[in-house]
């Protein structure tokens, strides 16, 4: 691990989780809602993307520092791996939007297009200009191979099990498809792996604690995010 990539990381994180903090605050309800548009306390309009506490009632959007902390973790974690590679930039776009995408998932069980679809050609773009550099186009082929592979997996799991994943699971598994698919079929085949077996390992954590039950539904965008990254830093050692 290149500690001065991730300490680069960490600081161009804690920013970049406070620029998320206007996005998460106004998609976090459920789907078919409107965006939130104004403060919960006083109606007070909230800002677009710098949004930390309510300007007139002083509420917080938010726990505090949270996001930047987790987003300053990733980006830490991302930039360590990729940050001397032509690809990071892909790769720190994935984690920055990723962290947006499992929070509010978490909140309210919902993978937002607004983030996810526009997300898609900017990493296409930004691998296809690391292939170029690298004179490797056969990786960016394999990228977006892997892309369909998964979406089109988790849309047969959908229309196998209905009700268990959604249509943003699919979109969402387009996206962290392409990633995984640059780095190699393995990773791909394990990033995907990787996210069932979280979400199995918590959700019984959860049966045992009485938090749940076998027909509550759960947010599966942050056990997909979470193998995709464990997979993304395997595939360096």
């Amino acid at each position: 691990m290149n500690l001065v990539w991730a300490a680069a990381g960490a600081i161009a994180g804690l920013p970049a989780g406070t620029v998320l903090r206007g996005p998460v605050f106004r998609l976090s309800v459920p789907s078919g809602e409107p965006e939130r548009s104004a403060c919960q306390n006083c109606a007070a309009p909230v800002p677009a993307w710098i949004a930390l506490r309510c300007r007139y009632c002083g509420s917080e959007f938010g726990p505090l520092v949270a996001l930047e902390l987790v987003t300053a973790a990733v980006l830490a974690l991302l930039l360590a791996r990729f940050g001397d590679q032509p690809e990071f930039g892909a790769f720190a776009l994935l984690g920055v939007v990723g962290v947006a995408l499992a929070v509010i998932d978490a909140a309210v069980q919902r993978l937002p297009d607004l983030l996810t679809l526009p997300a898609y050609p900017a990493i296409a773009i930004l691998l296809g200009a690391a292939a170029i550099t690298e004179h490797d186009t056969g990786a960016l082929a394999r990228a977006l191979l892997g892309s369909l592979a998964l979406a089109g997996g988790y849309l047969l799991l959908a229309l196998l099990r209905a009700g268990q994943l959604g249509g943003g699971d699919i979109k969402l598994a387009l996206l962290v498809g392409l990633a995984l698919g640059w780095l190699g079929w393995g990773t791909l085949f394990i990033g995907a792996s990787l996210g069932f077996v979280l979400a199995a390992v918590v959700g019984l954590a959860l049966l045992a604690r009485r938090r749940v039950t076998l027909q509550s539904a759960i947010s599966f965008g942050p056990y997909l995010l979470g193998g995709a990254l464990l997979a993304i830093l395997a595939s360096g050692q």
